[in-house]
């Protein structure tokens, strides 16, 4: 095999490859044997028909077949020899290429690589002291939030105006868009007055207080930015329905009795110190969280160089794929039959962040190289489990299905976890300023 590496810019090569004239008649001729022993030719016995008639018969099919074995074997090995490592690769298609007998294979792809540029000092990054502290009140909070969270919601028997903090079961009736068909499908939502939580994109809140059990409601208004859909734009919403139940929360009184209820705890103090100890981790956990993302804009700051645009590009697809699903997953999509999102804004939108993505995950990529960091068996388990946690499934079904996936999402997913090492290396590397 033949190499020729043409530098196309920073990050471009053109390689040039020459597959031997001995290994393109070997391919061909396997190929034919192959076909011979598969294919029934009246008049000959199987793997008995003469090459030139199946030449004449299947030449075009036996050549792609060829080709398209020839050429990633060749490019892979291309690619180990010039030392080159792709992150895009864009090989002629097979119709512009052609096998001639005795001839070697030419063929040229263009692959983008990473960019070399040199490390700054990442080791020492100083940072301000985060000076956040836990407080008696705030475990008074969290105490609190505890005994909303073990109320129970009782009806109202007295016949009584709503009021702010109660929680009102509505029946929507009817839903309507100006200009649009209205939706009469009915639909019951239990909401808390004063939570301004939206129903079909509108909030009831001023509709409710001063009304009582079975006091019809309607409520229009224009179609909140929010709602993901630009037919909309301008248009009334309207919600007709009726006031089913007014509900209050009822809560426990914060004793021992309490505590006992939540666990295996005797006393209410107890319950509060273990109450205090999970607060603290969590506080723990923010101010690294801080500090993290610290070094991460300070990392960025500290490399210029040109990344490659297929990873950006890569980046941004995969922001908006994310955005995409979060959207319909919270009902903020389109409504049937209207247009798609505006994939272009979205990309304008998401173009910085993505931008800072890839420069930073190529220096925690240079840094996790010169530092000998690895991501281990142990680390891709431990990874796994905390997967499954958050699942809510067995971790050897999450591995099952991360080893049943093509090689590019076993390779994203040890990339992530390189990543977090090396942004762990460098922050336990740095300097908190105290004062």
């Amino acid at each position: 095999m033949k190499l020729e590496v043409t530098e196309l810019g920073p990050m471009k090569r053109a390689v040039k490859i020459e597959v031997p004239a001995e290994d393109v008649a070997k391919r061909v001729q396997d190929a034919y044997a192959d076909l011979n022993r598969q294919v029934h030719i009246p008049g000959f016995r199987p793997g008995k028909a003469p090459r030139a008639l199946l030449e004449k018969r299947y030449a075009k099919a036996v050549e792609d077949d060829v080709l398209r074995s020839l050429i990633p074997d060749y490019y892979q090995r291309a690619m180990k020899e010039a030392g080159i490592s792709p992150v895009a690769v864009d090989i002629p298609p097979l119709d512009r290429l052609k096998i001639k007998k005795g001839a070697p294979l030419v063929f040229t792809t263009t692959v983008e690589i990473k960019p070399v540029f040199e490390l700054r000092e990442y080791k020492g990054i100083t940072l301000k002291q985060d000076k956040r502290a836990l407080t008696e009140e705030d475990v008074d909070k969290a105490m609190q939030a505890l005994r909303q969270q073990h109320g129970t919601l009782e009806a109202v028997r007295e016949d009584r105006e709503i009021a702010e903090g109660d929680y009102v079961q509505v029946r929507i009736d009817a839903f309507e868009v100006e200009g649009l068909a209205a939706e009469s499908k009915t639909e019951t939502y239990l909401l808390r007055v004063g939570d301004k939580t939206p129903v079909k994109g509108l909030l009831l809140d001023e509709a409710l207080p001063g009304k009582r059990k079975g006091a019809a409601i309607e409520v229009s208004h224009a179609a909140p930015p929010e709602f993901g859909d630009v037919r909309l734009a301008g248009k009334t919403l309207t919600i007709r329905g009726a006031v089913q139940e007014i509900k209050a929360k009822v809560l426990p009184d914060l004793d021992d009795e309490f505590a006992k209820d939540l666990g295996d705890y005797k006393t209410l103090a107890e319950l509060r110190e273990k109450v205090k100890q999970q607060l603290e981790l969590g506080l723990k956990r923010d101010i690294e969280d801080h500090y993290k993302d610290l070094v991460m804009k300070r990392l960025v700051e500290l490399h210029h160089f040109e990344i490659p645009e297929s990873l950006l590009q890569r980046e941004l697809e995969a922001m908006i794929h994310e955005e995409l699903n979060r959207r319909r997953r919270f009902g903020q999509g389109t409504l049937p039959g209207g247009p798609e999102p505006d994939v272009r804004k979205l990309r304008e939108e998401f173009l910085p962040q993505a931008t800072f993505r890839v420069r930073l995950g190529l220096v925690l990529e240079a840094i996790a190289t010169k530092e000998g960091v690895t991501v281990t068996e142990d680390d891709i388990d431990q990874d796994v489990r905390q997967m499954a946690r958050a699942m809510k499934v067995e971790a050897a079904e999450v591995k099952r299905l991360l080893l049943s996936g093509d090689r590019d999402t076993l390779e994203d997913f040890k990339s992530r976890i390189l990543a977090e090492k090396s942004l762990q290396f460098v922050y336990e590397k740095a300097i908190i300023q105290v004062g």
